[in-house]
């Protein structure tokens, strides 16, 4: 079933960039379609040349330089905002005091589009990583800590005073009851925040930066070379899918224990 699911997705994804190419061509398509047909390949870039600039890039070694650095900005971004989330997460859900006390400036930090902060990290941190890392860490932070938090305030009263009952300390229960429950949360979590890591490290060299695929795409965007710009953007899907791919595996390494659904399901 799952081998027929993939054959599909990929038929899927052959299915977009065919109609991409023919939109994007007018000499394929009738002259109605588009009142100037040059205008298509301008504004939509042609599947073919963004294939051909991504082939250059790999081949002649140019993207390395700049994807090694993307790289290290998500995954540094990704790994310090999931720990700090998951460490906070768990020290305010487990502390009735500190969560109240900390609940107001929270929601607002939250509320705040943290996009703006990223001229400060630059003046604070300089034009290198680590100012693209402080956004990153800022996006994934908030995503993984309301998970974690919500996650040990849903553990089952039933399963602490049991757990109670049978003599568990403190570290006990942090250990094999309140670690579980937050560990699903967050993995729940993980795969959005992969997505906000990247967003983190791109927008940064948006605004600052000699190098990484965000500055590859901004130098492009501004010669009005759209295919670079595509060719940039699926660079960068194709390695955030990796990453998910990698937290997708990690999920079932460290969730044995929690059943499948069809485990879950009555049997009739």
């Amino acid at each position: 079933m799952r081998r027929k699911l993939w054959i599909w997705q990929v038929l899927l994804l052959v299915a977009i960039f065919a109609f991409w190419h023919f939109a994007t061509h007018p000499e394929l398509i009738p002259p109605f379609v588009w009142d100037n047909p040059h205008r298509a390949a301008f504004f939509f870039g042609e599947p073919v040349k963004m294939f051909h600039v991504i082939v250059e890039w790999f081949a002649s070694g140019e993207i390395y330089p700049h994807l090694w650095v993307t790289l290290q900005e998500t995954a540094l971004a990704f790994v310090i905002g999931s720990v700090l989330g998951l460490v906070i997460g768990l020290w305010l859900g487990l502390t009735p005091f500190a969560s109240a006390l900390f609940d107001p400036y929270i929601k607002a930090m939250n509320a705040m589009p943290r996009v703006v902060l990223a001229p400060i990290f630059m003046v604070w941190f300089g034009l290198g990583i680590w100012s693209k890392v402080a956004l990153g860490v800022t996006l994934v932070f908030f995503i993984v800590f309301f998970n974690v938090y919500q996650g040990v305030k849903e553990v089952s009263p039933v399963v602490l005073n049991n757990a109670t009952m049978l003599g568990a300390t403190r570290r006990q229960l942090l250990r094999f009851v309140y670690l579980p429950s937050a560990t699903s949360w967050v993995f729940s979590s993980l795969h959005t925040s992969v997505g906000m890591a990247f967003v983190g490290a791109v927008v940064g060299e948006y605004l600052g930066s000699a190098k990484g695929v965000g500055y590859l795409i901004h130098m492009a965007e501004g010669a009005f070379d759209i295919n670079t710009v595509f060719a940039g953007i699926l660079v960068l899907t194709m390695f955030a899918l990796v990453l998910d791919f990698a937290v997708s595996f990690a999920e079932k390494r460290l969730l044995v224990w929690r059943p499948t659904q069809g485990e879950t399901e009555p049997q009739l």
